[in-house]
């Protein structure tokens, strides 16, 4: 029988505490957010398996972890699911791909790495990736189906769409408001009270001092609309 691999313990927490009240938990697609989720799980849960839809891909073994198609969701009914697809090609896409899996909103895992810091006052959505040293400030709100990658901070009353990726490194200041399905690449400083509209992308450390209207693209210093 193969071992099932064990989250590290959180902060302040034995081994043996951890084993206890970790729970399993099955993380779509195989791909390079949910790969970098295995270092957030902490003592909350161990990865019963990835899933993925690419077929070179499904029955495989991915870092001691096996990976399913999706019928896996079916095998396992009562275990938490992490949807984490998407990148800057193809995050237009997330909604419709996660709608696809078919899985109930109360079977959505909320993951959190323990070195991240969120503010009793913020509110976090379901199918939620929160990666290393992420700061989540006083009445910020984050959306269901969101991932936010290391070391962004997230400002007081800010709020982050429904869908939307969020990059490394990233900075949204005070009362901004980032729409649905946005993203916004690594390095990227937006200004206090910018909002960014609908399905928005945001080129890598671009510095955001205007508005930015939905489904475009905008990249530099200071951010302007690509041609």
């Amino acid at each position: 029988m193969k071992n099932i691999p064990i989250a590290k313990p959180g902060i302040g927490e034995s081994e043996a505490t951890a084993r206890i009240i970790s729970r399993p938990l099955l993380i779509f697609p195989c791909n390079g957010n949910g790969i970098e989720a295995l270092d957030c799980l902490g003592s909350k849960f161990y990865p019963l398996g990835f899933i993925d839809d690419e077929p070179d891909k499904v029955n495989s073994d991915r870092f001691g972890i096996t990976v399913f198609g999706r019928e896996v969701l079916d095998r396992f009914p009562d275990v938490q699911v992490l949807a984490v697809p998407g990148g800057p090609m193809s995050f237009r896409e997330r909604e419709r791909v996660i709608a696809s899996l078919g899985v109930p909103v109360a079977r959505f895992a909320q993951v959190v790495h323990p070195l991240a810091q969120i503010s009793p006052l913020a509110t976090v959505g379901i199918n939620v990736l929160i990666m290393a040293g992420v700061v989540i400030t006083s009445n910020a709100i984050i959306g269901d189906h969101v991932c936010v990658l290391p070391n962004t901070v997230v400002h007081h009353d800010a709020v982050v769409g429904d869908w939307s990726l969020i990059g490394s490194n990233v900075m949204i200041a005070g009362n901004t408001t980032i729409g649905r399905n946005c993203y916004i690449g690594s390095g990227t400083s937006v200004m206090n009270s910018i909002k960014v509209g609908d399905r928005a992308l945001i080129g890598l450390a671009s510095n955001v001092i205007r508005d930015v209207p939905p489904s475009i693209t905008v990249v530099g210093n200071p951010a302007h609309t690509l041609s």
